[in-house]
């Protein structure tokens, strides 16, 4: 018996341009959640490990924040990760499975987000790594929807 095929091949010219696209947004990310001015650098460790209690202060306290500020935090965290979502399934046929997409998409924002606690630069939220895997996960549910439908 034959396995089901999940995953359609891509061909070499839009695999080559995915997996470039990929790399240069992965370098925006780099820059964004690494490369910093020392505004971003704290001398002490900052973290969170309640989950919700960011997001939570972020809505009940909206008006203690400045607009800007809140939609970045909230918003910016969901969709700067949607094309991990997108880009992970699609130049990775092991990915394609929902479960370990999302294991991966943790695992790489856990490691983003423990490199930030580190190196000081940022700080370590569980509530990033939530908003960011809401967001890879509409990614990843964008591409399921989309390859369902041109079934």
């Amino acid at each position: 018996m034959r396995k089901v095929e999940t995953n359609r091949r891509l061909s070499m010219p839009v695999h080559v341009i995915l997996l470039t696209l990929f790399i240069l947004y992965s370098l925006i990310m780099i820059k964004l959640l690494f490369i910093r001015d020392s505004s971003y650098r704290w001398p002490v460790y900052n973290y969170n490990l309640v989950p919700f209690h960011t997001i939570k202060s972020l809505i009940y306290h909206r008006h203690a924040y400045n607009t800007d500020a809140w939609v970045k935090n909230l918003f910016g965290n969901i969709v700067l990760f949607i094309p991990l979502g997108v880009c992970l399934p699609l130049l990775s046929r092991r990915l394609f499975h929902a479960a370990r997409s999302l294991a991966a998409i943790i695992l790489i924002l856990f490691l983003a987000e423990s490199i930030q606690l580190v190196t000081r630069v940022g700080s370590f939220d569980v509530d990033d790594i939530i908003l960011n895997t809401l967001g890879a996960v509409i990614g990843l549910a964008f591409i399921k929807l989309f390859m369902f439908a041109s079934r």
